[in-house]
């Protein structure tokens, strides 16, 4: 599963993220509930990436102390919202083509 997920983390983290902001593990919790437990990815793989999300200017994060826990808390920017559209528009296509490819259409 994991070769899957290569190259399109960045656009399931977006997506995760749009409804509303959560915290890291919760991220990792709707990546797994969102794909019916396929996508159950290891934190040492979702929080580079967020990390990654928000140093591009994606994502905003806050520091929150929960129940003595320190956790960050993720939430898309503008920027983030619009690269997620085009992440979206990008996976349409390929899917199209992919699809046409497989079904042996011309």
């Amino acid at each position: 599963m994991k070769d899957s997920v290569r190259g399109h983390l960045d656009a399931m983290l977006l997506a995760v993220l749009e409804p509303g902001p959560l915290h890291g593990y919760a991220v990792i919790e709707a990546l797994r509930q969102r794909s019916g437990g396929r996508f159950d990815l290891p934190t040492g793989t979702v929080y580079p990436a967020l990390r990654a999300l928000e140093r591009a200017g994606y994502l905003d994060g806050d520091w929150s102390t929960v129940g003595g826990r320190k956790r960050r808390t993720y939430r898309l920017t503008g920027s983030g919202r619009r690269a997620l559209v085009a992440e979206r528009t990008d996976w349409q296509d390929f899917s199209r083509a992919l699809d046409a490819t497989l079904a042996g259409e011309s």
